[in-house]
Order: C-alpha cells, then sequence, then structure tokens
C-alpha cells in the first residue's frame, strides 16, 4: 500500500474429516436423547432442514422419524404399517423410503409400499399428494400412478421427482399437479434421449441448482445424469464391483443414496461397498469413508458402515447417512 510493502503471520486452515454416530444404539423403537434412541431398518432416506433438523424413514416399522439440531429424537409420523392420511395419531405408511424437505419445511415421502407420494406439512398432518394403487400412469396427481416410488427431491420451485423404481423412470411433479416422465422407458441400460434411456430399479435421486438430475441407478451399478433438455448419461460407473478413477473405470455395487452440494460434487451411499463415495464435477470418482463391513467411527480410512442407505448434505457440508444394519445415523463431518 502506498508503495510500501508489509509481511505477516501466514495462517495455515487445517480441516480433519471425521466420522461419528449422530443417533442410534440398537435395533428397536425408542425415542428421546441421541444416546439411547433406537431405530429399525434405516435403509429408506434422510433429509435435513434448514435448521439442522434431520428426518429419517424406517422401512419396517413405518415410521418418520425426527433428529432434531439439539439431539432430540422423536417419531413424526406413522404408527403401524398401513395406509392413512390425518394427524400423527392416526396417519400410516407401507415401507416409506425415500424423503425430502421443501423451503417451507414440508416433508414429502415416497411411500413404497403404497405406491403413493406423501406430504407432512410442518404441524404433522399428512396427506396423499399422488399415487393410488400400483401402475404407471402420467397425468393429474389424482390419476397418475407409481409402482414402487423410493427416491424423491425438490428442485427450487418446488417441483419434486422421483425414482419409480419397479416402473424404471424417473418422474416429475409440478407444484401445478401434473406428473409427467422425465427419462426412462423399459427395464435395462441404455443412455441417449428421455424416451430411449432405460435404467434398472433406480433408487437414489437429486436435483442440482441448474436444473441436472443426478440418478442412482442401482441395479445397473452406475450414476446417471438427466439434463434439463431430457438427454440422459452416465458419469460413473459400469459393472459392479469396487474401483476408484474416472468415470466408467470406477466400480459401484448396489449405489443407494445419493446428494450433491453446491459445487457440484456427488456423494453416494455406495451400500454393499459399504462406502461412502465422492465425485467431482469432472467425474473423477473417490472413497470418501468406509471400508470392510462393520461399525468404527473415527479416521475415514478406518470408518465402517453395514450398508449405508441414504445420504444428504447440510448447508456446512456435513454428510448425513442411514447406516441400515448398524441401526444409526452417522455423520462425516470437518473440525
Amino acid at each position: 500500500m502506498g508503495g510500501k510493502t508489509a509481511t505477516g503471520p501466514v495462517f495455515n486452515y487445517t480441516y480433519i474429516v471425521t466420522v461419528s454416530t449422530v443417533a442410534g444404539t440398537t435395533n428397536g423403537q425408542v425415542d428421546g436423547d441421541t444416546a439411547t434412541a433406537q431405530f429399525n431398518a434405516l435403509e429408506g432416506g434422510i433429509c435435513v432442514d434448514s435448521r439442522g433438523n434431520l428426518y429419517v424413514t424406517e422401512f419396517d416399522f413405518s415410521r418418520i422419524r425426527k433428529i432434531t439440531a439439539t439431539g432430540v429424537v422423536s417419531t413424526l409420523d406413522g404408527s403401524k404399517p398401513g395406509f392413512a392420511d390425518g394427524n400423527p395419531a392416526v396417519a400410516e405408511f407401507s415401507g416409506p423410503l425415500g424423503i425430502c424437505v421443501d423451503s417451507q419445511g414440508n416433508l414429502y415421502v415416497a411411500d413404497f409400499g403404497n405406491n403413493r407420494i406423501r406430504k407432512i406439512t410442518p404441524t404433522g398432518m399428512v396427506n396423499t399428494l399422488t399415487g393410488s394403487s400400483q401402475g404407471f400412469a402420467d397425468g393429474s396427481t389424482a390419476t397418475a400412478l407409481f409402482y414402487g416410488p423410493a427416491g424423491i427431491c425438490v428442485d427450487g420451485q418446488g417441483n419434486l421427482y422421483v425414482a419409480d423404481e419397479y416402473n424404471h423412470k424417473i418422474r416429475k411433479i409440478t407444484t401445478a399437479g401434473m406428473v409427467s416422465t422425465v427419462a426412462g422407458s423399459t427395464q435395462g441400460f441404455a443412455d441417449g434421449s428421455a424416451t430411449t434411456a432405460q435404467f434398472n430399479e433406480p433408487s437414489g435421486i437429486c436435483v442440482d441448482g441448474q436444473g441436472n438430475l443426478y440418478v442412482a441407478d442401482t441395479y445397473n451399478h452406475r450414476i446417471r445424469k438427466i439434463t434439463p433438455a431430457g438427454m440422459v448419461s452416465t458419469l460413473a460407473g459400469s459393472s459392479f464391483g469396487f474401483a476408484d478413477g474416472n468415470g466408467t473405470a470406477a466400480r459401484f455395487n448396489l449405489p443407494v443414496g445419493i446428494c450433491v452440494d453446491s459445487q457440484g460434487n456427488l456423494y453416494i451411499a455406495d451400500s454393499f461397498n459399504n462406502r461412502i463415495r465422492k465425485i467431482t464435477p469432472s467425474g473423477i470418482v473417490s472413497t470418501l469413508a468406509g471400508s470392510n463391513p462393520g461399525f468404527a467411527d473415527g479416521n475415514p480410512a478406518t470408518a465402517q458402515f453395514n450398508w449405508p442407505a441414504g445420504i444428504c448434505i447440510d448447508s456446512q457440508g456435513g454428510l448425513y447417512i442411514t447406516d441400515y444394519l448398524n441401526y444409526k445415523v452417522r455423520k462425516i463431518g470437518i473440525q
């Protein structure tokens, strides 16, 4: 400044990635603090709202659980497997899987066994947004049909996207109440246009700020991308296995959960490999955490998961994972 130079101390910031347990102990159904709470069948989804509250689905018990940012676990909705709309005391789900939250705090649930998409308001009231009996039909939300809706996400405009697993399609639900098929035809594997592309039981889905969709194409062991123009491509993966690397040289084994950060990095719950994987915008796949099946917190190189299923990311870059066979919710964060 003013032709003069100055020197000062150099600050180095070190970010340490750690794996920890957010909540859960053994298999069961217990609310309360995170140290004693119990979960069952966390093979479904997880999402986080703007206040840091987590929401998870329990497939077998057909419940929606909440973990507050202050560490309290409660049952938000669901009593026993079945189907019923209404208040938390009477609402019923059947094997809920995917879950997402919009900017208003409304939750949307892919009610797998009921072939419906359900909505939970901030007050806990449950209603059916669309779907009825098993099948396939586009059109209004009153007549649309799904078959095993698994993953669900919401974009910035409030449109919902559903991985319709047994229809092998990606569906869209607009705020105007119309359901359409974004991509997918018959079961199989094919890139290309939306009408000719094929998926094989897709179960995870997320959307970025540009409207690109990313799909965990579970039984194709691939991560797929769908552009707003409707073109489908394979970002990473080919046959099943385990390998890091570039694009299709990488290997996954039944990828289920998927989420995207603000920089365009993807994070995948690679369930049968018991690992959390990362895909950069340039297509480089690496292993973020996990090794052999088991349970261990701490260093990501030695941390263990047992069938990680759902995954989401908060505004600080913390990842949350439903660790299905460990009956726990885990976090990958920085200190």
